[in-house]
């Protein structure tokens, strides 16, 4: 049985405010820092909901800071998702697209993707077209 805390709650409700946002947990302690969540209670508290499925964790390319999204929603369950290495945005990629990947990969390779759990690393098209000019 899981226990919810106020600061539990306090957690789980920034992060279901902002599901497609991957968010360290300085960040997040930031963000919450009104609510007297301590430090301590972040990670323990990131940790669990990791644990439970409701949240992700990954790392961004060049770096040693772990980020964490809310991922108990539906619609985050069934897309893969697209991240941005200069700003940081999180997309759903289209499903007829990301279908077509799933098929192709499963045919060709016999290797099952999960796309709820699958994020391709790279620049949004905001970040190329600034990038260009």
């Amino acid at each position: 049985m899981v226990y919810n805390t106020e600061q539990r709650t306090l957690l789980l409700n920034f992060l279901k405010e902002h599901p497609d946002t991957m968010f360290c947990a300085k960040q997040i302690e930031a963000a919450i820092q009104k609510d007297c969540i301590s430090r301590s209670a972040v990670y323990r508290n990131l940790a669990e909901l990791e644990s439970d499925g409701k949240i992700k964790r990954c790392s961004k390319a060049g770096s040693r800071e772990v980020y964490y999204q809310y991922f108990d929603s539906q619609s985050c369950k069934n897309h893969i998702h697209l991240f941005c290495k200069q700003c940081g945005k999180i997309f759903h990629m289209e499903n007829k697209i990301a279908d077509s990947i799933v098929n192709n990969v499963e045919q060709d390779n016999g290797f099952e993707i999960n796309k709820g759990e699958t994020t391709i690393y790279g620049v949004c098209r905001d970040c190329n077209t600034r990038s260009i000019k």
